[in-house]
């Protein structure tokens, strides 16, 4: 490990703001997203420059890594309220030379015209939720976009941006695995350098949740066929050269998201909008934030005291180190066993280490552990077995 002032800095710090509104609420989504009939954008700039101002003024000397914009369904944020918010930023934090800022966009026609915008706002990365290449299936998730709308918006991004991102559900109801190769092979034909490739889940809470809990969702696939997806997209991937370099992420070598990374390589991030999440070390304490969720509480909480957040409270060493453990375990380079000594003020069990290394779920060197593919399949088992007394 570095010797570095603080520990965030082994991983670099963002800034997350959450865009909570969308056209419809996909039935398999838990995520804080809303619909609404209007939005009034000038108001909402106006308490977005607010708090980045605020929480500018506790990290301000820092570098920024990244920006990202997420939701909800920030191509629906007007060009110009994307490139006030960029200013904001660039006025507050110092950005690094090579900034990553990306913004999550729906494939519609009408919003895919709004891509120069952004780019000239200075957004330089996509991430497009296609979710699925087959209008019966994107149906059944609920989208409102076509395949041939997905596939053109595509191609206007990757003539727009340098890096796009593409995601893809897969476990969805009634697909085989033979159905899901041809999915994947299309995807890659279209020369992409980022893919989010996720296992379709049931939230409880969700409008598939409730169907499930009826009987009524029908055609999902079993454990068995989920984990044959799994795997086949691991090797699909791997022959393409865009190997796993997280549980559900896949890129060329250097086209990662260095935002996600941050997360996963446990750094500070900055959370703003509603719901929006923090991790920041402040005064040499790192400190877990909270947004009010609810888009009209947390923009009336801003108006009103001068602050969205909603609580925040000191994240104890033993909880750093396990949050560390939890979140570097999921990457394909592992984590710093000697930053976990530093936070967790003991190491892993050596025996612990060496039962999952025989059973071919870790592997150790020098200084590192790493999950294996199958060890990241069954990453909640290996965690357990790691921490056992």
């Amino acid at each position: 490990m570095d010797v570095l002032t603080e520990d965030w800095q082994n991983g670099g710090f963002g800034l997350y703001l959450h865009w909570p509104f969308c056209q419809s609420k996909c039935p398999y989504c838990d995520f804080n997203s809303h619909v609404s009939s209007s939005v009034d954008q000038a108001r909402w700039q106006h308490a977005f420059l607010s708090e980045i101002e605020r929480v500018g003024e506790e990290t301000g000397g820092r570098v920024l890594n990244t920006v990202f914009f997420g939701g909800g369904t920030p191509s629906l944020m007007d060009p110009a309220l994307v490139s006030a918010i960029i200013e904001k930023i660039s006025d507050t934090w110092t950005l690094a030379n090579d900034v990553e800022i990306s913004l999550e966009a729906n494939p519609t026609s009408i919003e895919a015209r709004r891509f120069r915008g952004y780019r000239d706002a200075g957004v330089n990365r996509v991430s497009m939720g296609a979710q699925a290449l087959n209008d019966e299936d994107l149906k059944r998730l609920g989208r409102l976009h076509s395949a041939a709308e997905a596939m053109e918006a595509l191609d206007i991004a990757r003539k727009t941006f340098d890096r796009v991102s593409f995601d893809l559900i897969y476990a969805r109801q009634h697909q085989a695995l033979d159905d899901w190769r041809a999915e994947l092979d299309t995807a890659l034909s279209l020369s992409l350098d980022h893919l989010s490739l996720y296992q379709l889940t049931i939230e409880q809470g969700t409008a598939f949740g409730d169907r499930f809990n009826r009987g009524r969702l029908g055609g999902l696939p079993d454990d068995n066929a989920s984990a044959d997806m799994y795997l086949a997209t691991q090797e699909i991937c791997d022959t393409a050269g865009l190997s796993a370099y997280e549980v559900s992420n896949h890129a060329k070598n250097g086209f990662e998201s260095r935002h996600n990374l941050i997360y996963w390589r446990y750094g500070d991030y900055a959370g703003i909008g509603p719901g929006a999440h923090g991790r920041l070390t402040l005064l040499g304490e790192k400190t877990a934030i909270e947004t009010h969720s609810y888009p009209q509480k947390w923009l009336e909480a801003v108006e009103g005291t001068g602050t969205g957040e909603m609580y925040r409270e000191l994240v104890k060493k033993e909880d750093q180190a396990l949050e560390y453990l939890m979140m570097s375990l999921r990457l394909a380079e592992g984590m710093d066993l000697d930053r976990f000594h530093a936070l967790a003020g003991h190491r892993i069990n050596p025996l612990n280490i060496n039962r999952l290394a025989d059973l071919g779920m870790v592997f150790k060197t020098r200084d590192r552990l790493v999950a294996t593919p199958n060890g990241r399949v069954l990453l909640n088992s290996v965690l357990s077995e790691l921490l056992a007394e």
